[in-house]
């Protein structure tokens, strides 16, 4: 046991050192909107239904930027993607490259646009209010809904994007034990590198 604590200790040691990297997460790039708002919500859940199979920090670079044009930020706004035409859309999505398929990426953000404004008066918070803030009542939600949440209801997804949110609103769920993680290669990555500490 001893054993362990100290490895415990020396992995601590090693991150507040930054010898395990991962001091910038990539959802850092962000328009520091207030953290209880409904925009920040919003702003926290359409990128990550793009965040399959490409960089996450330039995602994030991508979304920043668009927030911040003037002529894109509406793409943030579900009432108004929900009426807005898909090639208005894909135009807006594609101009900073947050949406790299021309096709499929405004799809999957005008669908949770649309679930969100139809099945949640346009507020994000009231899907987790509905469910109690459970992240085991959520993710079930979202499971049994996954064609209203496209890749968003994938479990590895549905599972960072819960922890997101948990770091970047003011969410708290009431057993934000049940958010997984899934080992995929970032993981390997720290287990590699921790490893090298021993």
């Amino acid at each position: 046991m001893g054993d362990q604590i100290s490895r415990v200790y020396a992995l601590l040691e090693a991150y507040r050192a930054g010898r395990l990297g991962g001091e910038k997460m990539p959802e850092d790039e962000n328009p520091a909107l207030d953290k209880a708002s409904k925009e920040n919500y919003i702003y926290f859940t359409l990128p990550m239904a793009l965040n399959c199979q490409r960089n996450s920090y330039t995602l994030w670079e991508c979304a920043n930027k668009t927030y911040y044009d003037e002529s894109t930020r509406e793409v943030f706004d579900t009432a108004v993607v929900a009426a807005m035409s898909e090639a208005a859309l894909r135009e807006k999505l594609l101009r900073h490259k947050v949406a790299l398929q021309p096709n499929r990426h405004p799809l999957i953000w005008k669908t949770i646009c649309e679930t969100i404004e139809k099945d949640f008066s346009g507020d994000v918070r009231n899907l987790f209010s509905n469910n109690e803030y459970s992240v085991q009542r959520i993710k079930a939600y979202i499971g049994d809904n996954k064609k209203k949440f496209p890749y968003l209801g994938g479990n590895k997804i549905c599972n960072y994007w819960l922890f997101v949110m948990e770091q970047y609103t003011d969410v708290k769920f009431a057993d934000r034990e049940q958010i997984t993680v899934a080992p995929d290669t970032h993981v390997i990555q720290a287990s590699v590198k921790g490893e090298k500490i021993f």
